[in-house]
């Protein structure tokens, strides 16, 4: 069961997120999206969504940091074992808050407004469930590290390695093996959010929006005619009420009306 857990189990789960997503680019390009509900509401959204990005930011460099750093490194730049936990605890357990907070907030709001409860689907809720799953996890598996039983052999020690391990295609069976429950748990219920993340909104975490940088902006027409004093503003991109602007519009007019 180690073997299929720890050596087969997250090659497996690569190859699903990887095929996943590339089967989703190419054949569900209309669906990658978060399907944004904000125009149905937006005053819980404003609060929830960004103390759930920036702090699952913060969770994210966490893990970084605990699972790929080796812990001889820390220990060579000066910072103690009992320093590192000290920070991983105070850090983490602010950033998991705030992200436990955030999809509660987003939760809430998505259950208790008409619309954007019935634009959630089957797929959304199973994604809540596992997204909710793995934060609760992470945060007990936090809190556990420093507060529980202080055994010889952390996480540093049996997690970290596996994952280090992962890379070079040679599993640390053995290491995963040796982790507490709670960091196995934490571990299944990452690897499950990962599968099923080609598949839900989540996808959308994949696609940074560079070209927002260099759109131009979106020109709004009005029917009703605005007179403004503004003058020698560049045509194309002179605002609605301009004298270019209703100068293009009389000619429009006139054309339409010669037909």
């Amino acid at each position: 069961m180690d073997v299929v857990l720890w050596g087969i189990l997250p090659y497996v789960m690569v190859a699903v997120l990887v095929g996943g997503t590339i089967w989703r680019y190419r054949y569900d390009q209309f669906g990658w999206t978060t399907r944004s509900s904000q125009l149905y509401e937006s005053r819980l959204l404003r609060i929830g969504s960004p103390l759930f990005h920036f702090g699952l930011l913060v969770v994210i460099i966490g893990h970084v940091v605990g699972l790929l750093i080796p812990k001889a490194w820390t220990e060579a730049v000066g910072v103690s074992e009992d320093m590192y936990h000290v920070m991983a605890l105070g850090l983490g357990t602010i950033a998991g808050i705030a992200t436990l907070v955030g999809v509660g907030i987003l939760i809430w709001r998505r259950r208790t407004t008409g619309p954007v409860f019935m634009a959630t689907t089957k797929n959304d809720k199973t994604m809540y469930v596992v997204l909710v799953a793995a934060i609760v996890a992470g945060l007990a598996t936090t809190v556990i590290s420093v507060f529980g039983p202080h055994e010889d052999v952390t996480y540093r020690d049996t997690v970290s390695p596996w994952f280090r391990s992962l890379f070079i295609l040679q599993p640390d069976v053995q290491a995963m093996s040796e982790a507490s429950f709670a960091f196995q748990l934490h571990t299944l219920i990452g690897m499950l959010l990962f599968m099923i993340w080609p598949f839900t909104r989540l996808v959308h975490a994949f696609t940074a929006p560079v070209h927002y940088l260099f759109r131009p902006y979106i020109v709004y027409r009005s029917r009703d005619a605005r007179p403004s004093p503004s003058a020698g503003i560049r045509r194309g991109w002179a605002p609605i009420g301009t004298p270019d602007r209703e100068r293009d519009r009389a000619k429009d007019r006139t054309r339409r009306g010669t037909r």
